[in-house]
């Protein structure tokens, strides 16, 4: 069984904001009972997924009028434009940068993470936000970001966590690349209401393979039977570099294992998919819902950071992602 972070996901570096959300007809050729990537043809980075009942909410990186975009599905390949989730980012923060949200169901709650500018630093952290429904609205009530590393160059990318025994953890990035200084992905457990960062923070990774270039980002831990797996992206995101791998971990907080080569890399149809956000089916297949852009349009807001869903096969304890997948293939 996989759990992953209340099932939901993130990513790093210099986002701009994204194009409006408009559900793009299925290709004609395209047989009953199965679909073709992209699932959805506009720009929706870093995609973040909870399921709550039979619906799966999708978050993403700000548009120019929507802190928090979001959509609904119920199938992972048709989706719907739902209202912003968050429509005032926290009192610390100014809006426009705020990326790779992910929401974690806590106590009758909703805790959604998000990375926006401080106002006091300058630099990129973290805030959490609380709702009543999924889709939000989410609120947050602090006056002070909730992981704020200044020294290291700020905190992006927070994915949290719900483990095999009900326990919680939170997983980020140090924003290093933003200003010459090393880059790692970070642990660290949370409360059981999910409000407070609690013990000490774990080391679990860092850019040490030729492909990572000058960083890792968008930390998104799931468990798979006994063992833990550390998805994560690296490169420059805007570039066909970009690309997904993951870490074999001993446990929540590591130590882990990087492997040493991507999980995910570009085609000729995809061009620097990542910032993935692994997703357990009901009948328990496992998909991997993420972004990539057009070839021909790296770089580009429109259409820009397409979604593209592809399943994960496992082998023991090693994810295989047989994708891009550009021809049809059956419907999750």
């Amino acid at each position: 069984m996989l759990v992953a972070a209340a099932l939901l996901a993130a990513c790093g570096g210099d986002e701009s904001p994204t194009a409006g959300t408009t559900t793009p007809p299925a290709a004609a050729s395209t047989p009953a009972g199965t679909f073709t990537n992209p699932v959805y043809a506009e720009n929706f980075p870093d995609p973040g997924v909870l399921r709550a009942g039979k619906t799966y909410y999708a978050y993403g990186t700000n548009t120019s009028a929507e802190n928090v975009p979001t959509m609904t599905s119920t199938d992972l390949v048709t989706w719907a434009d739902g209202p912003d989730a968050m429509p005032d980012v926290g009192a610390w923060a100014v809006g426009g940068n705020t990326w790779a949200p992910e929401v974690l169901a806590a106590g009758g709650r909703y805790l959604l993470f998000y990375t926006a500018r401080s106002i006091e630093t300058g630099r990129q952290c973290i805030g959490r936000a609380v709702a009543t429904a999924p889709g939000g609205p989410y609120a947050d009530p602090d006056p002070a970001p909730f992981v704020c590393e200044v020294a290291e160059g700020g905190s992006i990318d927070a994915s949290p966590f719900r483990d095999a025994d009900g326990r919680f953890y939170l997983y980020w990035k140090n924003d290093g690349n933003c200003c010459g200084r090393p880059v790692r992905l970070y642990g660290r457990a949370l409360s059981a209401d999910g409000m407070r960062l609690t013990g000490a923070r774990a080391t679990l990774l860092t850019n040490t393979k030729p492909w990572q270039g000058n960083l890792v980002e968008a930390p998104e831990m799931v468990r798979h039977g006994a063992a833990h797996v550390l998805f994560y992206s690296a490169n420059g995101y805007d570039t066909d570099r970009y690309a997904m791998g993951y870490a074999t971990c001993r446990g929540a907080l590591g130590p882990c294992t990087d492997t040493a080569e991507p999980v995910l890399r570009s085609t000729e149809k995809a061009a620097g998919p990542g910032h993935g956000y692994v997703i357990s089916t009901p009948d328990g297949d496992t998909w991997l819902l993420y972004h990539a852009w057009p070839p021909q349009a790296i770089g580009s807001t429109s259409p820009g950071r397409q979604l593209w869903l592809d399943r994960i096969e496992w082998q023991g304890d090693r994810p295989v992602v047989r994708g891009p997948t550009a021809d049809p293939q059956p419907v999750p």
